[in-house]
């Protein structure tokens, strides 16, 4: 494992032999706290858009951004995923990041497959590092609802001029659809349920999620205010489907900024971490 970034700077970082594109926003590791965005199924650094550089602006901490492999401009990942891909992840890759980024101290503010990620991690290790997560529009569970949008997504990927617009912002859009859309179309994926991490979540956590977002119900936001012992606050969107940084991106800045103020008044984590 290798770094080569520069903060402040587009740049890669090498994990576990693969490259993944990456850009900081904000202060360094060494001065403040780090946001690490952790993006969606379809997501990569460049569909945050604005969003970190806003968000470092309103919480004042560090963001740092990463494609995963088979996104972006990261080098590709091994396909078919198996079906587990959001727990490798988590266990697999994203400690060695954190590692990579020298980062003191951390919050994980992840985006559907990403917040699944970001919770995955908090409930896996207990990193002194880790202050919060913050989770939009996370999946801890198949729904039907889900489920059927996912197969419409694939007819519209190989109907429609999708892959084009996918190759504004992933280098090889059939890999990253395909990445994502037959894992969760694979029969097995139907049960797939990871509430078992909730239990052994140890940080406070934010909840964000539109009221009528297609990918998933408030189910998953209710199963975790039901068994985390740990804090829980939750900020529920209205006239907002799945994606509560880009549809409502104000409310979202608030609710994650008045979040990361919350934790300075319990805990010196923003900031001032050293």
């Amino acid at each position: 494992m290798s770094i080569e970034h520069d903060w402040g700077r587009d740049g890669f970082i090498t994990i576990k032999g693969r490259a993944l594109e990456c850009v900081s926003f904000g202060s360094s590791p060494s001065d403040t706290a780090t946001i690490i965005l952790l993006h969606e199924g379809l997501g990569c650094v460049a569909l945050w858009r604005d969003f970190p550089q806003r968000l470092s602006d309103a919480t004042g901490c560090g963001v740092f951004v990463y494609s995963r492999a088979g996104y972006g401009h990261s080098d590709l990942d091994s396909l078919p995923r198996p079906l587990d891909y959001m727990t490798r992840e988590a266990v697999d890759v994203l400690p060695h990041v954190i590692d990579a980024i020298g980062a003191k101290k951390v919050i994980l503010v992840g985006h559907s497959d990403g917040a699944s990620i970001a919770a995955i991690y908090a409930g896996s290790f207990n990193d002194p590092r880790l202050g919060a997560i913050v989770l939009m529009a996370p999946h801890f569970f198949t729904e039907p609802i889900g489920l059927a949008e996912i197969e419409r997504a694939k007819i519209v990927f190989e109907t429609t001029n999708l892959p084009a617009k996918m190759g504004k912002y992933h280098r090889h859009p059939e890999h990253t659809f395909r990445g994502w859309n037959d894992s969760w179309l694979h029969p097995d994926f139907a049960t797939w349920d990871i509430t078992d991490v909730i239990d052994y979540i140890r940080v406070p956590c934010l909840l964000i999620q539109g009221e009528q977002d297609q990918y998933g119900t408030m189910a998953q936001l209710d199963v975790v205010q039901d068994r985390s012992y740990a804090p829980v606050d939750r900020v529920n969107i209205p006239d907002c489907k799945h994606t509560p940084f880009a549809e409502q991106p104000q409310v979202t800045l608030d609710a994650i900024a008045d979040f990361v103020a919350h934790l300075d008044r319990f805990d010196p984590l923003g900031r001032n971490a050293r």
